[in-house]
């Protein structure tokens, strides 16, 4: 939650903070969080800060987690809000998949990789969208091949990957870097909401999915059933390196496992990855009509709409101001 508006009133100040405060942005709160529903299948993870009045100096964050039905929590939010990056603080939501190896390589290493391509904070500080892409897709992909070459030296094979949202966040600007389909990222704007992010699948009829579905192709890959090669729904991810650097063994396997034919596997001719770590990247102007900013995994979209969420959230700034709180009550 990102609140930079006076018009959520009667938010109440420092006092009510169980986050952690750093940094001197103006009227900023700050929170992340990571949440589900008991009922969700899948764990999910919220990220949010907020601000309202000139007396607020510090960013506060909160964060809350709750594990789904599967056996192992993979879901993971990394803040860092003394990041010092030239005024910026830093918050990664990442929902993992197959595994936790993925999200704990990039819970210790993302934020790093970003910090030094970003010349630490010196090209966010420029507000120059090309630039800011070129050095961030340039971590994501520098971050993706030392995964890679991590995974592969796993003792036992390790098909984990993972969906992320990482910000870059100061009381102007905002700047969002994402991959996957399951983080959504929503501004509200004086109570309306805005999404920031686009679902990266190889299904649906919508512009990026076509294009995501056009790439696969392109690559030598296939769909089916909205699936990558039959097997995983979404289109962009860290990790999953039997569609990177394993391609082959995988169709290897496909074959012994009955799942298409030696027929079948000698017309594939790969001519890149399948699924790819490049992130969509975007800048938002952070004026006084900009409220709050939040971001969820499916493990909370899948049960609350964004118009829901802000309007929760919004009530819960209103009543106590504490976003430690708000974020915990995401859970319930």
């Amino acid at each position: 939650m990102a609140l930079l508006s006076p018009r959520v009133p009667r938010l109440p100040l420092a006092a009510h903070s169980a986050g952690a405060g750093a940094g001197s942005l103006r009227c900023c709160v700050r929170v992340a969080a990571s949440a589900a529903r008991c009922q969700v299948t899948a764990s999910g993870s919220v990220a949010a800060g907020s601000s309202s009045s000139s007396e607020l100096e510090a960013i506060r964050w909160g964060s809350a987690k709750l594990q789904g039905a599967r056996e192992e929590m993979e879901d993971e939010v990394v803040l860092r809000p003394d990041s010092l990056l030239h005024g910026f603080s830093f918050a990664a939501v990442l929902d993992g998949h197959a595994g936790f190896s993925t999200v704990q390589f990039l819970r210790d290493e993302l934020f790093k990789e970003c910090a030094a391509a970003l010349d630490g904070g010196a090209v966010l500080n420029t507000k120059n969208l090309e630039a800011i892409t070129d050095s961030i897709r340039r971590a994501f992909a520098t971050m993706d091949a030392n995964l890679s070459t991590w995974l592969q030296q796993m003792d036992k094979e390790d098909d984990s990957g993972a969906t992320a949202t990482a910000l870059f966040l100061r009381n102007d600007v905002l700047v969002v870097s994402h991959i996957g389909d399951s983080c959504l990222q929503v501004i509200s704007r004086g109570g309306r909401p805005q999404s920031l992010t686009n679902f990266h699948r190889p299904y649906g009829n919508n512009k990026t999915s076509l294009e995501e579905v056009k790439r696969i192709r392109a690559a030598g890959g296939w769909i089916r059933d909205g699936r990558v090669c039959g097997d995983i729904s979404v289109s962009r991810a860290f990790g999953d390196i039997r569609f990177k650097t394993r391609k082959n063994e995988m169709l290897v396997k496909g074959v012994k496992e009955g799942r298409w034919t030696e027929k079948f596997v000698s017309r594939i001719n790969f001519k890149g990855d399948l699924i790819i770590s490049s992130p969509d990247v975007s800048l938002v102007e952070l004026g006084p009509d900009v409220e709050f900013v939040l971001v969820a995994t499916d493990g909370l979209w899948d049960y609350i709409k964004s118009t829901e969420a802000v309007a929760f959230v919004r009530d819960q700034l209103c009543q106590h101001g504490d976003v430690q709180v708000c974020s915990l009550s995401l859970l319930k």
